[in-house]
Order: structure tokens, then sequence, then C-alpha cells
């Protein structure tokens, strides 16, 4: 084998290995599980009782803002962590970025605030 290819090997037995846990969970499972599904085990279940209605009927918009919403200072909690990990390599420069970043998505927060896009009726 060449030296390239001895570096992949232990890449290799870590993928072999995870694959036979996984074989082996789920043979194991399916083995000690009962295997026998009726009427109300395959049944739809929604939230405590029965499902009702049509599962693509539409949805209020703020639904959709309050997702996107969470997705963006989500995102702005990802960033956070390797900013502030390198903040002794990057200087000034790096934390007044990161300011002008916050200050942006802090703006863009009183915004959606102040236009009740986050109040229920």
């Amino acid at each position: 084998m060449e030296a390239w290819q001895i570096e992949y090997l232990p890449i290799l037995v870590f993928m072999g290995i995870a694959g036979a846990i996984a074989v082996i969970a789920v043979t194991a499972s399916w083995l000690a599980a009962r295997q026998k599904p009726y009427a109300q085990k395959t049944s739809a279940y929604e939230c405590g009782f029965d499902a009702f209605g049509d599962a693509r009927s539409k949805f209020d918009v703020r639904f959709y803002l309050v997702a996107i919403l969470f997705i963006v200072f989500d995102l702005e909690v990802a960033f956070l962590f390797p900013w502030a990990v390198a903040l002794g390599k990057i200087g000034l420069f790096g934390f007044w970025s990161m300011m002008a970043f916050l200050g942006v998505l802090t703006i863009g927060f009183i915004y959606e605030w102040r236009k009740g896009a986050l109040e229920w009726e």
C-alpha cells in the first residue's frame, strides 16, 4: 500500500465499526421487539389526540415568520462561537466587525418587534 492509502485506514476502520454497531443495534431491536402491529398502533397520532383535517392545509404566515426569525438568530449564535475562539488572533478589526454584525441583527430584531411580527392574537 502507498503512504496516502494508509492514511485513510483509520477512517475505513471507523466506518466499518460504526456500520457494524448500526447493524447490530437494528437487528437486536428487531429481535427483541414484538412485530405485531395493530390498528391503534398504526393509527395517526398528533399531540395526544387523533389527527384531524388535511395535512396540506394552509398555515398562518406568522408560523413561517417565527421559523425564519429562529433560523436567523440561531445562525447568529453559530457565528458567535468561532468568533469568540478566534478573537485573540483577529484583534480589534474582528471585534468591531462582529459588533457591526450584531448591530445589524439587533436593528432587524427591533424592527420586527415594533411591526408586531412577534405578537400572537
